[in-house]
């Protein structure tokens, strides 16, 4: 059994991260910190765990806890981040970090976005854990940087379309909604009860920092710089992401000819769905899962595909990728541990 450990476990990465661990076949999970509720039960701060992980939560000590566990995940937020990281590759430690620290190749780039960066040296190592788009070099990683839930849902339809040829890398626009964990389990008035309830608004227009995560993908996969309209939504429910992705084509491909294209493409990749023509996701048809959904159709008279995606925000956009990108640094298969259905 490979031994885990959790730095940062009282959000709601966090809680997914120890629900999908504890019944995972292969690994022990030995250590959860938490500065907040250091030395108290984890089961009685999340009594869904009460019988399943009952230990107590541990101070974020890197050096002991490297004596404890061979492998870890990162749940806290960015700038923390950075620090346990360096703290856990010097002990030679195998991490996936759910922070946006090591999620970008450019340093430049994460400091214009959020501030500056102490462990850059790290950044070459670092793999982005889009474990669908880079499952080989994952594999060989030390240190995967795990991709932002709203990357993740608008990255995994245009990759192959963009690798194809198929749509043109101007004038995207992406247009998604998340539910409000999201926003992550620290108070917050804007989405208090109260205010989220009944209401649903954009936030960050044109300025969100996932921008440029999903810029820097799009532009990988095309070999030249690809820019992006991307506008995120606070929608009233508790968990879930959709995004409505506008992309201009290039020929006169019909839907069944994308359907084709992105069914063939993951072909062998459990986790991602391509629904037949004339269907469309539901945030709750993955509720709880690992899985990604996609339906489209072309619109002929606007030359574009209409796409929509869902997943999960706290799974396939944080702790179930993680997991995944885990399973392939240990190799093991990366459906371990993750064969769970919608709840």
């Amino acid at each position: 059994m490979i031994k885990v450990a959790i730095i940062g476990g009282s959000g709601y990465t966090g809680l997914e991260l120890m629900r999908l661990l504890a019944k995972h076949p292969a690994v022990s999970l030995v250590a959860v910190t938490s500065r907040e509720y250091q030395g108290r039960s984890i089961s009685d701060v999340f009594p869904s765990l009460l019988g399943v992980v009952d230990a107590p939560f541990m101070a974020p000590d890197v050096d002991k806890l490297a004596a404890e566990a061979d492998f870890f995940f990162t749940a806290v937020p960015h700038k923390a981040a950075m620090e346990a990281v360096a703290a856990l590759r010097s002990f030679g430690k195998r991490v996936v970090d759910l922070s946006a620290d090591f999620r970008f190749n450019n340093a430049a780039v994460y400091e214009t976005w959020y501030g500056p960066h102490s462990a850059q040296e790290l950044l070459a190592e670092a793999v982005y854990g889009l474990a669908e788009v880079y499952p080989e070099e994952i594999s060989r990683a030390n240190l995967v940087g795990n991709p932002g839930c709203y990357p993740t849902s608008i990255l995994l339809p245009l990759i192959p379309l963009i690798q194809a040829g198929a749509c043109r890398t101007t004038g995207i626009i992406a247009d998604s909604k998340s539910g409000a964990s999201g926003a992550g389990r620290g108070l917050s008035l804007d989405v208090l009860y109260c205010e989220v309830n009944e209401g649903f608004k954009a936030y960050k227009v044109a300025s969100h920092r996932h921008r440029p995560e999903i810029e820097q993908e799009l532009s990988h996969a095309a070999g030249h710089d690809v820019n992006i309209s991307f506008t995120p939504h606070l929608v009233p429910m508790s968990r879930g992401m959709l995004s409505t992705i506008y992309a201009p084509l290039k020929g006169n491909p019909t839907t069944a000819d994308l359907i084709d294209l992105l069914s063939n493409h993951y072909r062998d990749k459990s986790f991602v769905k391509i629904l037949k023509e004339g269907a469309f996701p539901n945030t709750s048809h993955v509720r709880g899962s690992n899985s990604c959904h996609i339906g489209l159709k072309v619109d002929e008279s606007m030359g574009l595909v209409i796409i929509v995606s869902v997943i999960d925000n706290l799974v396939k956009g944080a702790s179930g990728q993680a997991i995944q990108c885990m399973n392939l640094m240990l190799g093991l298969a990366e459906t371990t541990g993750l064969d769970v259905l919608a709840l």
